[in-house]
């Protein structure tokens, strides 16, 4: 069931995009770390918010298979293709960093194979949309696995996807060589996903983290940060896979106790700056950040000469003046575009008393959860949600 201090979750999808600007904007050299853990980070909840909402909406006595489906497809479509398919009219229409040539790929939601087929990220303006290619690509097969599939069986199902994404990975010392592929296709980053999937099947029967989990994150995250920070990418392919694999797979257990503490409600200090109104804010728009983040990046590049600040390098010139402009022109589409689109969801309840027996109630059926770059908020029980990247 919902808890009303899901509102966190709005937060750490604040920090998840915040992590992502940070490593396009700021990092030297252009480091992904950070953003490799913020697009993980939303992963992880993308996979457990679907997941809670589905399984929630299976549990009423009034839910039919045929019409949650429809009324999860339409909302999922109602939330995230009018922003994107607005960026991808501007990319074409101004044909901006010589994009137009991968855009029917970036329409049909295959940009993460258009550059694992390329081995190269250009058009550079759109690299970003590889993972919202793999969540799409998620939203169009987790929702008959979570409500065709025998409830008995489903944690077995998350669990068997989460081994089969490991097993993907030991494909690369085959290849000897490292490529976009490795990191693109959808096997490598199904397992942050089934692990959400995984912490809302436990949600779902009152179950709480395991001990080995709740004790051993910390071990995990450290772990994680001495190979990241002080081990270097070895030269040798075999040792270099090896390298990439921990760097894979450490981070879950660390993300995955995150998500759960917050979407129970953290108190104390930690509590009250996740409940800060910007972070909120922010994370209400987050989706838009990340859909236009490189654009603003594009275009600020080619303003240089009007402004003063430095924003042609990686550095805090160009993050000041690019979060800036991003966060700006989100709100913007937030307020005049999403939000009022995001209203029509109301018309598409996944269970059919949500429009009767809750009306004007904002529940997990009923009304949708805005924040996440797909417009999830916190919900209150059982009659509302929504979800996304």
């Amino acid at each position: 069931m919902g808890n009303a201090r899901d509102i966190q979750l709005d937060a750490l999808r604040a920090i998840a995009v915040t992590m992502v600007m940070y490593s396009h904007f700021f990092a030297a050299g252009g480091s992904s770390f950070w953003g490799h853990i913020g697009v993980r980070l939303f992963f992880v909840l993308s996979g457990f918010l679907i997941t809670r909402l589905l399984l929630e909406a299976r549990s009423a006595a009034e839910f039919k298979t045929g019409p949650a489906l429809r009324s999860f497809y339409i909302r999922r479509a109602l939330r995230i293709f009018p922003p994107y398919f607005a960026v991808l009219g501007f990319v074409w229409l101004v044909d901006l960093e010589q994009s137009r040539g991968s855009l029917v790929w970036q329409a049909l939601y295959l940009s993460n194979f258009w550059y694992a087929l390329h081995n190269d990220w250009n058009p550079w303006v759109l690299c970003h949309f590889w993972s919202l290619s793999i969540e799409e690509q998620f939203y169009l097969a987790w929702p008959l696995v979570v409500l065709l599939a025998p409830r008995r069986r489903f944690e077995q199902i998350c669990i068997g996807v989460i081994a089969l994404s490991m097993a993907y990975r030991f494909y690369w010392p085959v290849t000897a060589t490292p490529a976009l592929a490795r990191d693109l296709l959808p096997p490598a980053s199904m397992d942050a996903l089934a692990s959400g999937a995984l912490l809302a099947c436990w949600r779902s029967r009152g179950a709480s983290l395991p001990q080995w989990m709740r004790l051993g994150w910390p071990a995990f995250a450290a772990a994680f940060l001495m190979i990241e920070w002080f081990v270097p990418a070895p030269a040798d392919p075999m040792l270099e896979w090896a390298h990439w694999l921990v760097r894979q797979v450490l981070p879950l257990v660390p993300l995955m106790v995150i998500v759960a503490a917050c979407s129970s409600g953290l108190g104390g200090t930690i509590g009250k700056l996740l409940d800060l109104p910007p972070l909120l804010g922010l994370g209400r728009i987050s989706y838009g950040v990340y859909l236009y983040h490189p654009i603003l990046l594009s275009l600020a590049v080619k303003s240089q000469p009007w402004i003063p600040l430095n924003v042609s390098e990686q550095g805090p010139g160009r993050f000041l003046v690019a979060t800036t402009a991003t966060i700006v022109a989100a709100w913007i589409s937030w307020v005049v575009f999403e939000r009022p689109l995001n209203s029509l969801k109301r018309h598409f309840p996944y269970v059919a008393r949500a429009r009767a027996a809750h009306a004007g109630h904002s529940g997990w059926l009923a009304t949708v959860p805005s924040g996440s770059p797909d417009g999830r908020t916190p919900s209150l029980d059982l009659q509302q949600t929504d979800v996304t990247r």
